[in-house]
């Protein structure tokens, strides 16, 4: 039983590994092995910084034809993490315009500047600390985590699904509604950075590596 956290050079990888090594007693891996993806019983697509260099990077690895031969197929639980949710949209606005993985139909946006909150005050992009993740639905991953819990998070674009039935969180920043958690069968993505959000957070990377879709 192997946890293999997907290294292509992007992200924050150590810090996702220490967590899911907190939570189980499975083994967990930093790689960038075909053999040792493919091998694998869960996968984590972790991703932090520029959604260009992501998907250019997962290229020239030749890792991007496994990852989308492993959404595919359905079947192995796969965790996306910040930009590693972003990458599972269709298109992101960023770098001006970059084509993703196109798992989820949607898009990824950039909050807009000059946003304000209730009290009037302006607020930053990115977006960066604790904000309330409002669940939609029952899902295995939400199990022991409240429905309006605190996550962290650092991102100045969001992920806006398409489809409505695949939206299984959403926090509001400003004006914006966006969609933190996706997922579908055996896909689970979120914006947020659950090794970074406490006790919620390592619940939901422990409901994770029980999770059998």
């Amino acid at each position: 039983m192997t946890i293999a956290v997907i290294d292509y050079g992007m992200g924050n990888l150590h810090s996702v590994a220490k967590a899911l090594e907190h939570v189980t007693h499975e083994k967990v891996i930093i790689t960038r092995d075909s053999r040792c993806i493919k091998g694998a019983t869960r996968l984590v697509l972790p991703g932090q910084g520029a959604i260009r260099d992501c998907m250019g990077e997962l290229e020239r690895l030749d890792l991007r034809g496994l990852v989308e031969d492993v959404l595919a197929r359905q079947g192995k639980p796969l965790l996306g993490v910040c930009v590693g949710q972003q990458m599972l949209l269709e298109h992101s606005a960023e770098s001006g315009g970059v084509t993703c993985l196109g798992t989820f139909k949607g898009e990824v946006r950039r909050f807009p500047d000059g946003m304000r909150d209730h009290n009037n005050a302006r607020l930053k992009v990115p977006h960066m600390g604790w904000n309330l993740v409002d669940q939609r639905g029952d899902h295995p991953l939400w199990e022991g985590i409240d429905s309006h819990e605190h996550f962290y998070f650092v991102h100045s674009y969001y992920v806006e699904a398409a489809e409505e039935a695949d939206v299984l969180g959403s926090t509001r920043y400003g004006h914006i509604n966006a969609h933190v958690a996706i997922g579908h069968e055996s896909t689970f993505a979120v914006q947020f950075h659950p090794e970074k959000s406490s006790r919620a957070g390592l619940k939901l990377l422990e409901n994770f590596v029980t999770w059998s879709p």
